[in-house]
């Protein structure tokens, strides 16, 4: 639990976790360098409980901060936890049985809740509900070029396999889904229980809405980087459905990376014949020839108007095209 300038939230953070109903587990609470009363509260529970271990660091930020905290780690399991969120009781007890009933599966979440309800904005209600909605490994990894498919505070995941992996990385991109998408490539298997058992707190100061990390640009960079790491890596054509800001913007990274970009494709009939960085618009009814003219094509939706992805979905299922092995949705 990486922890700065926390100390007005901590308190009730730390007392969800004291009250968990599996109770054989410690806390690593790592303070990177708080100027508050955030170091002075872990130390007083570690006097209390046993189970408490405070590490100190300067201030470095939350990927060297959670570095420290997973290499200090003596457990099998490791539970990610923010020092501004509630685990609800049972968390542990389930997510470990959970873990330990499937040796398969690398990590295990679980649905989760926002909270104050009257302070979350209507972003972050609808990616929570597209958040609990991926309930299985299959579920997590067809959407996982969207979104971030899982809430960072609600996993539990095997420390071996992390670390194994690397651990948390700086790549200018936000560090979970950065590691989300390193497990995906490496085939690890996802779990996630289908109750909520971690509440979610929405505030102005969340990382996600003041660190560059978590732009939507540099959410496009690392998808791109990732894509073309796995589904596009080897492919003779890339086709993106979708010549709006979300495939334009996606298409310069996969530029960036030499992608072998052929067409886009769109419905709207201002824009087929234009061209997006050079590439031709075509109609989605000439998707076919397109797709018949290269031996390892792939597909990208990057339509994320609401709705549409489900459309889309219906139009290549039919087609005959495979989700998850001829295309992606990325949006």
């Amino acid at each position: 639990m990486p922890c700065y300038n926390i100390g007005h939230t901590v308190e009730e953070t730390l007392q969800s976790l004291l009250q968990q109903t599996h109770d054989d587990f410690e806390i690593v609470a790592v303070d990177d360098g708080s100027q508050d009363d955030t170091l002075a509260i872990l130390q007083d529970h570690s006097k209390q409980d046993a189970r408490v271990k405070v590490l100190t660091l300067p201030h470095e930020g939350i990927i060297p901060a959670m570095n420290a905290g997973l290499q200090a780690c003596r457990g099998e399991y490791v539970a990610r936890m923010d020092a501004d969120d509630i685990a609800l009781p049972q968390r542990l007890e389930k997510q470990a049985a959970y873990l330990d009933a499937h040796p398969d599966t690398v990590l295990v979440s679980c649905l989760v809740r926002g909270f104050p309800q009257d302070s979350l904005q209507e972003g972050f209600r609808i990616y929570i509900e597209w958040l609990n909605s991926l309930q299985t490994d299959a579920d997590i990894c067809r959407e996982i070029f969207i979104e971030s498919p899982l809430a960072h505070p609600s996993v539990m995941y095997r420390k071996d396999d992390v670390m194994g992996l690397g651990g948390y990385q700086e790549r200018g991109w936000a560090e979970d889904y950065d590691l989300w998408l390193r497990m995906y490539l490496a085939g690890m298997r996802f779990g996630k229980l289908p109750e909520v058992l971690l509440e979610w707190r929405e505030h102005p100061q969340r990382l996600t809405r003041t660190d560059s990390r978590y732009s939507l640009e540099n959410f496009l960079r690392a998808k791109a980087y990732y894509l073309t790491q796995g589904p596009l890596k080897d492919r003779d054509a890339v086709i993106i459905w979708g010549a709006g800001m979300n495939g334009r913007r996606l298409s310069k990274h996969l530029l960036r990376f030499d992608c072998p970009l052929t067409a886009f494709i769109d419905v709207d009939a201002d824009k087929i014949g234009k061209t997006r960085h050079g590439v031709k618009i075509y109609n989605v009814d000439d998707l076919e020839g397109l797709w018949a003219a290269y031996e390892k094509p792939v597909l990208l939706s990057a339509v994320g108007s609401r709705g549409k992805r489900k459309l889309i979905r219906e139009y290549l299922s039919k087609t005959g095209l495979d989700e998850g092995t001829d295309w992606w949705a990325v949006a």
